[in-house]
């Protein structure tokens, strides 16, 4: 009960902090009561992907199976009904420039291949240590996808912090996972998710580690597609399409037997599964 209020707290105070263009998407641990707040609004000359992918980075040790739950689970989201709810969605392509919808997509089309780096994260895994390990991933590959969204993994000896708030394992729990961007030096902007290792009772919806990860990769990887650089689609609160339904509806076990989180969709005026 107790990490429910904390959780609930930290979800208020990231929302209105969104709405004030924070860097960062709300945090996904407590039920966001935010699907009242209306229909999403396209804000002139925000950014979208619309033919994304997801490129995983699994950065130190994991059990067995996990790596491979997580590459399954991508490797078909992209093309189901639970990804189709956000391409009723718009905007300029970040990368290309071009205009229209978002599109069902090949996640795993990158040309940059999952990079499984076996060097031990540190234990609390900084922002700026996420964006230094997308940067040697890129650096690895030789080139940069920007169409992909960087999804780096770290194991349940890790945490992620940002600021003064961190993930399960820390010591201050504010959020479960987020997404954001880096600019890089040919001015343009680089995509990234942190997935923590999801071991709290603050962020299981399943008490499955796979099925309580897939959840947080469906929540990042649509809100980036539709928000890379957190200008597009929002609400008049502020809120984003995920953020709106994040806990509430529960989470639920869909397309393919993995797990994901309902959608808001402006067809619907409501947080629906699948269109």
């Amino acid at each position: 009960m107790k990490n429910a209020l904390i959780c609930l707290f930290a979800a208020t105070l990231a929302a209105s902090a969104l709405a004030q263009a924070s860097s960062h998407s709300n945090p996904n641990n407590a039920p966001s009561g935010l699907a009242g707040s209306g229909n999403l609004v396209y804000h002139s000359g925000g950014r979208v992907i619309r033919n994304a992918h997801a490129v995983m980075i699994f950065w130190g040790s994991f059990p067995s199976g996990y790596t491979t739950n997580m590459q399954s689970f991508r490797n078909q989201f992209g093309t189901t009904g639970e990804y189709n709810v956000i391409t009723q969605y718009s905007g300029i392509d970040d990368a290309t420039g071009t205009v229209g919808l978002i599109n069902l997509t090949n996640l795993a089309g990158s040309s940059t291949p999952d990079y499984f780096d076996s060097s031990t994260p540190p234990t609390n895994v900084t922002d700026a240590d996420v964006q230094a390990e997308v940067r040697k991933v890129i650096r690895a590959h030789g080139s940069t996808d920007y169409s992909a969204i960087y999804e780096v993994f770290i194991p349940s000896t890790s945490y992620s912090s940002d600021g003064t708030g961190t993930s399960c394992g820390g010591p201050n729990l504010a959020y479960c996972s987020y997404h954001f961007y880096f600019t890089d030096a040919a001015s343009k902007h680089v995509k990234y998710s942190i997935q923590p290792w999801e071991g709290c009772a603050g962020c299981q919806a399943f008490n499955n580690a796979s099925l309580d990860e897939e959840h947080f990769v469906c929540h990042e990887t649509r809100e980036a597609v539709m928000n890379p650089i957190n200008n597009a689609w929002f609400d008049p609160q502020g809120n984003t399409g995920d953020d709106k339904c994040a806990w509430s509806p529960p989470p639920f076990i869909g397309t393919g037997g993995f797990g994901y989180q309902y959608e808001w969709s402006n067809l619907a005026s409501g947080c629906v599964k699948t269109r």
